[in-house]
């Protein structure tokens, strides 16, 4: 039986990191007087976000096992012509499910932080942030608006460039926080055309009312052209997301963004921020099943991003970038189930892919803590005797992953590779291509990460680059790597724990019984992928058992095989390799050149627009011609009449006479 949710309870879960974020980020910094000390400071932003997990658990159970739902206006702003601009929560199956995400990551990343930024001298001030992020996150999930979504979205990406600089004495951090920065705008400028066309044609910002126009807005084409309006708003819609969740070629800022803390890698890059577009896309589904144009577009741009990425993936040597373009390729998967209208599909992923990729990056850091400071893979090798926890969570993460059966990778990706089979849009069999391919890289580089850091020979005492890492504080320069204390460890655990039983547990009621209903539309007729899925699916265990004679299992098996024998049995094939594709290798090397097209020609053509705008626009046209000549005309008038007005009687006479002559010429003229 469906019930209410408690306004009161669901207000809290935003508001108490917002409160944490105050009193850290005033009380404890050097703009309030240092009033709370470091523990106080952590203890209160570790607590509130606790409090928003319990609640946003309890939301959650009742969600879930209840059919509690909740969708009201708190607060109306302001109210122009008849557009109403609110802030209101809608909290369905998918909101509930992204606030424990976005909840439990967050108190797991607050945790950690205590023991990986122990030495920082902004310890406070990276509490106040990642818990201002954590409001902003959740204000963006519990929207009933586009409106308050716009919100949220703009104030994690805020928060992602104050993280992303944290250290901003390191030129490199500015570089990649100020790159973050403009990248989003260019996504963020489509996302508010798709709302801005929204509001133009159906009057509203509120979801529900918008998706009950939606079959109306269908049936209009975009104004001076024959394109329909739904395909216009959708793909505008979806370049908002491809700018934060870094789809091809929006992708570049992310694998920068690592110049951050590692903390705010699983936190914004992993877990959260960057889900943020698909979770937006699944909850726009009823505008996106009436443009099979736009889930083309949307499934052709994340098979690039998942197979391309990857391939990046397998050259980098830092750790924590391989994890980052580990996170684009993931996210790629994603973006293919939203086109092929297996949105709980996707959701699903996003929900196993966070828990596991947390863990992986938080194991990248303590690596790091344990090798003091050092982040080359190449320079690692066997710490799995030196750091049993940190390995074995690693493992585990990594099994996760690359879908092996049985953890919560396999259910959502198989789930994902299956749906893309399933689905007979155009884009579905380069997709299928990719995704499968993608099984193979994936599986390659998550192990060559895996053997060059836990097994093998130790080299950590051959760094030729050694203390030229994460720069986190930390003071021990011993040379024996060590386990992290147990603030690092904990949170390692408990998101071992969802990494590996999460996918068994959830997958049926999420994508195929009701815990979507309601959230997520998808025209049957049109995209039977997830109904032919559901007449296949026989319960978790069947499918793990019958993956075993599927390609993506032995794709799997083949990539970890592959990296095994090329880093731990024949070391010396990787170079040899690389010989011998040198030019495909430069190729990934330089990251297809995005970048340097990014900066060398859009850079360039946007500062020669720019400089023109301001010497012909600003100084020779505003300045030049209206400014200052209206002055010149002005003076010049000025001076004609100057000589008329010389104060001599006779001379104003004169001037009469001529007047009257002139007026009676007139007349006389007229008859």
């Amino acid at each position: 039986m469906s019930q209410t949710l408690s306004t009161a309870t669901l207000l809290a879960v935003p508001m108490a990191p917002l409160v944490g974020a105050v009193l850290a980020g005033i009380l404890g910094t050097k703009f309030g007087g240092n009033w709370i000390g470091r523990r106080m400071s952590h203890s209160l932003t570790i607590l509130s976000v606790l409090l928003s997990f319990v609640l946003s658990a309890m939301t959650l159970k009742s969600v879930a096992l209840d059919g509690a739902r909740f969708n009201e206006t708190l607060y109306t702003w302001m109210v122009v012509g008849g557009l109403k601009m609110e802030i209101g929560f809608l909290v369905d199956g998918l909101t509930a499910m992204m606030m424990c995400v976005v909840s439990f990551v967050s108190l797991m990343v607050h945790i950690y932080t205590v023991g990986y930024m122990e030495e920082d001298e902004g310890y406070n001030r990276f509490f106040a942030y990642i818990s201002l992020f954590t409001f902003s996150m959740l204000m963006l999930v519990m929207s009933n608006n586009m409106l308050q979504l716009f919100f949220g979205w703009e104030a994690v990406g805020l928060v992602s460039y104050l993280l992303i600089g944290f250290w901003f004495n390191k030129p490199s951090a500015i570089f990649a926080n100020m790159k973050a920065f403009l990248v989003n705008r260019v996504g963020d400028f489509g996302f508010i055309l798709g709302i801005g066309l929204i509001v133009a044609f159906s009057g509203t910002l509120n979801y529900s009312e918008a998706f009950a126009k939606a079959a109306d807005l269908a049936k209009l084409s975009f104004p001076g052209t024959d394109w329909m309006l739904i395909t216009v708003i959708c793909i505008c819609l979806f370049i908002g997301a491809m700018g934060k969740s870094a789809q091809f070629p929006l992708h570049v800022w992310l694998p920068d963004s690592m110049e951050g803390p590692t903390p705010i890698s699983a936190l914004i890059h992993a877990a959260t921020m960057v889900t943020a577009g698909i979770f937006m896309v699944a909850r726009m589904s009823p505008l996106f099943e009436l443009s099979e144009t736009a889930l083309n577009f949307v499934m052709v741009i994340g098979a690039v991003t998942a197979l391309f990425m990857g391939f990046l993936g397998i050259i980098q040597n830092d750790i924590k970038r391989v994890v980052a373009y580990s996170t684009l390729s993931q996210l790629g998967y994603m973006t293919v189930a939203l086109g092929a209208s297996a949105y709980s599909v996707a959701v699903f992923h996003l929900m196993t892919h966070a828990f596991f990729k947390a863990l992986l990056f938080l194991a990248a850091g303590s690596v790091i803590m344990g090798v003091h400071h050092n982040q080359d893979i190449r320079w690692m090798g066997g710490l799995r005797k030196y750091m049993p926890i940190t390995w074995i969570t690693s493992l585990l993460g990594s099994l996760a992953l690359i879908g092996t059966p049985l953890f919560a990778g396999f259910y959502s990706k198989d789930s994902i590779i299956e749906a893309v089979h399933e689905s007979h849009l155009a884009g579905a069999s380069f997709a299928s291509f990719a995704v499968l391919a993608g099984v193979f890289v994936t599986a390659f580089y998550s192990f060559r990460l895996y053997f060059l850091v836990f097994h093998g020979k130790e080299r950590f005492d051959q760094n030729p680059d050694a203390h030229h890492g994460d720069h986190h504080g930390h003071g021990n320069e011993h040379h024996v790597p060590h386990e992290s204390p147990w603030v690092v460890t904990v949170p390692l655990i408990l998101l071992a724990i969802p990494s590996v039983v999460i996918g068994f547990m959830t997958i049926q009621p999420m994508l195929f019984g009701e815990f979507f209903k309601g959230a997520i539309f998808i025209d049957g007729e049109k995209h039977a992928a997830l109904e032919e899925m559901a007449k296949a699916f026989h319960g978790p265990v069947q499918m793990a058992w019958h993956s075993l004679t599927t390609l993506p299992f032995w794709l799997a098996l083949a990539g970890v095989a592959t990296s095994y024998y090329m880093y731990m049995v024949n070391p010396a094939l990787p170079a040899a390799i690389k010989a011998r594709v040198q030019p495909i290798y430069t190729l990934l090397e330089n990251k297809y050149y995005l970048d340097w097209f990014n900066e060398n020609v859009l850079a360039r053509a946007a500062r020669a627009m720019g400089t023109g705008l301001w010497k012909g626009g600003d100084e020779y046209i505003i300045d030049g011609t209206l400014v200052n000549g209206s002055w010149k005309v002005v003076g010049w008038v000025s001076g004609v009449v100057r000589r008329v007005q010389s104060g001599y009687l006779y001379h104003y006479a004169l001037g009469m006479i001529m007047g009257v002559f002139v007026l009676m010429t007139y007349f006389v003229w007229l008859k």
